[in-house]
């Protein structure tokens, strides 16, 4: 399910970003990535999908991030280790998968990444998993 269609799209207030290879939704505890159909991940993409929220990044913000993986494509996992080596700001990531190779490529993925990476089989499950994290559940309650 994409997030627009979601009921979170009515609940969560959001920005949306368009890429040439996909689009973000940022919202105040995390951002949501559907990406295009066969594109592929690398450095190039992944810098470009930073940039869109290095502000806040440099207010010392942290977030969650989801990928929402609608559509099949192919991502870099060494990707995950420079981003530990680079960037201090997620919290926790959630990989929503749709299918059985989906899900074995982020349990790869989960291998690089540092903090904590569940894999999700609903964009639902990511965000209520993400919501509950005690970083953002306190904030989530007052809201």
């Amino acid at each position: 399910m994409k997030f627009e269609n979601s009921k979170y799209s009515k609940l969560l207030g959001y920005k949306k970003v368009d890429f040439p290879f996909g689009t973000i939704y940022i919202t105040r505890y995390f951002v949501i990535s559907e990406l295009n159909e066969g594109i592929h991940v690398d450095y190039t993409i992944a810098s470009e999908l930073i940039n869109a929220f290095s502000e806040d990044i440099r207010k010392g913000i942290k977030v969650g991030y989801i990928a929402n993986r609608i559509n099949s494509y192919s991502f870099e996992p060494q990707l995950w280790l420079d981003f530990n080596n680079e960037y201090d700001f997620l919290v926790a990531s959630a990989i929503v998968t749709y299918n059985d190779f989906s899900y074995l490529n982020s349990s790869l993925e989960k291998h690089f990444f540092k903090k904590s990476l569940k894999r999700c089989h609903s964009l639902y499950e990511a965000i209520e998993w993400m919501s509950n994290l005690n970083e953002f559940s306190k904030e989530f309650k007052h809201e």
